[in-house]
């Protein structure tokens, strides 16, 4: 039958809707058409190279289930282009797909009738900016962001260059102008590519003969947003690519957003007029978050969990988890684990415990004489005296006291703590501990000198 290709084809659309998302569907399936069905060989056409390798890269698992359902084990599926080459998708060589870099194929986009497809942005739809805790670390660069989701390509922040260290949300942030743009101008063909990838895609395009159909891809973007920039560093071919690109975009109005881990003025091994361009709009640092924000952030992190911790425990976390926020969410994961595998409560202990995963120690980690300072210049006692056998109300108040703070805050075992106190055994230390935590529930004062000196442990943390 003649149109056995058109119905196996669409057999196998059938089954590629199930396993991919709409947008998906749309953008890189409809585009297809088929061409002939030869035994167990079917050809199918799509526009360019560039087109191809997106499907080579992206989506060959769901061809060759597909391909296998409708035409069995045999079946292999055959790509032409908008001329007359082609290259095969053996059962073997899923993961292989190969064109031979001599083959001369013509610039497909001079074809009349191909249509302009929407592009995959590539976005992360949990980026957005209602979970992008906005503080003084961050203000202009997310506000700069606001205003480029609104008009896009049109306001002086084009470029506008994300940078900061590692963990600071940079990617987020990035990601989170993509997503508001399209949802408010959905017809925005935006991309959202970090440059490791690019760079491959620069490379695979010059080994296929592909350049033009690349550059004819990117053009067609109306926002880029390039990750980690820096990474272009020593690749001067890549860099030239995408200096062209770059300007064919900025001089049609187009939006690019960058990031990376440091000024543009820093950056090592890059051409110098393409740095000049990263200067052209705005550049934006994002620095370390205050205290006051990464608890933002962490409660935020919370509620997409569902999960209630202390003041204690977030306290403790934020005091100690300082220069990165991925952090903070890789430690709640942790905690979340940890309670429920182990059947604990998450309190300070097992924050504690979960924290060294993530740095080497928890912070500046606090000394048992450290905290008698502490204690005893609020107490107005000398220190030596929490050592002795005074039975004073004031200073058996801050030796219990202090004792306290030691079991929470120390990796110290309870012998150690002892000994710390004149020899002390370990059950004045249990003794101790649970005298503070019932003072704590009859004495509010009580209670907010306790708090009072735990944030000043916490704080000195970072003395």
């Amino acid at each position: 039958m003649t149109n056995d290709h058109i119905i196996a084809w669409s057999e196998c659309l059938e089954i590629i809707k199930q396993n991919v998302n709409q947008q998906s569907f749309k953008t890189w399936f409809e585009p297809i058409k088929s061409t002939k069905l030869n035994e167990h060989i079917l050809t199918i056409q799509v526009p360019n190279k560039f087109f191809y390798e997106w499907l080579e890269e992206h989506y060959v698992s769901v061809l060759k289930k597909a391909i296998r359902n409708v035409l069995g084990d045999q079946g292999r599926l055959e790509y032409q282009f908008m001329v007359e080459n082609h290259r095969k998708i053996g059962k073997e060589a899923a993961n292989d797909l190969y064109v031979d870099p001599t083959d001369e194929i013509k610039n497909p986009f001079v074809i009349p009738g191909i249509k302009k497809v929407k592009i995959e942005s590539q976005l992360n739809p949990n980026y957005i900016f209602d979970n992008y805790i906005e503080g003084d670390c961050n203000r202009l660069a997310r506000s700069a962001g606001k205003a480029i989701a609104e008009r896009p390509g049109k306001t002086a922040f084009n470029p506008l260059v994300i940078f900061g260290d590692v963990g600071l949300g940079k990617t987020h942030l990035a990601q989170a102008i993509g997503n508001d743009i399209l949802e408010k101008h959905p017809k925005t063909q935006v991309l959202y590519i970090p440059t490791e990838r690019f760079t491959n895609q620069v490379i695979d395009s010059i080994k296929r003969n592909a350049l033009n159909d690349f550059m004819h891809f990117y053009e067609m973007i109306d926002v880029l947003i390039i990750d980690d920039i820096q990474f272009l560093a020593k690749k001067p071919k890549t860099q030239e690519i995408f200096f062209n690109i770059f300007n064919q975009l900025h001089q049609g109005g187009k939006q690019i957003i960058l990031t990376s881990d440091r000024p543009p003025k820093d950056l090592l091994d890059m051409e110098t007029r393409l740095i000049s361009r990263f200067k052209w709009g705005l550049n934006a640092d994002l620095s370390t978050p205050d205290y006051e924000t990464r608890k933002a952030i962490l409660k935020t992190k919370m509620a997409k969990e569902q999960i209630e911790l202390s003041d204690d425990v977030i306290d403790f976390i934020c005091y100690n988890i300082e220069n990165n926020i991925r952090e903070l969410e890789g430690v709640l994961i942790s905690l979340i684990a940890q309670s429920t595998l182990n059947k604990r409560k998450i309190e300070v202990d097992l924050a504690k415990e979960v924290i060294r995963q993530f740095i080497s120690q928890v912070n500046k980690e606090i000394s048992v004489e450290n905290i008698k300072k502490l204690v005893a210049d609020h107490f107005k006692v000398p220190i030596d005296k929490l050592q002795g056998k005074t039975r004073k109300r004031a200073v058996v108040i801050a030796r219990q006291l202090s004792m306290y703070l030691a079991k929470n805050y120390t990796t110290n075992s309870l012998k150690s703590i002892g000994q710390n106190f004149g020899n002390r055994d370990h059950s004045t230390v249990i003794y101790s501990v649970q005298a503070v935590k019932d003072m704590m529930d009859t004495d509010l004062l009580f209670k907010d000198t306790v708090a009072e000196l735990e944030k000043k442990v916490k704080l000195s943390l970072h003395d």
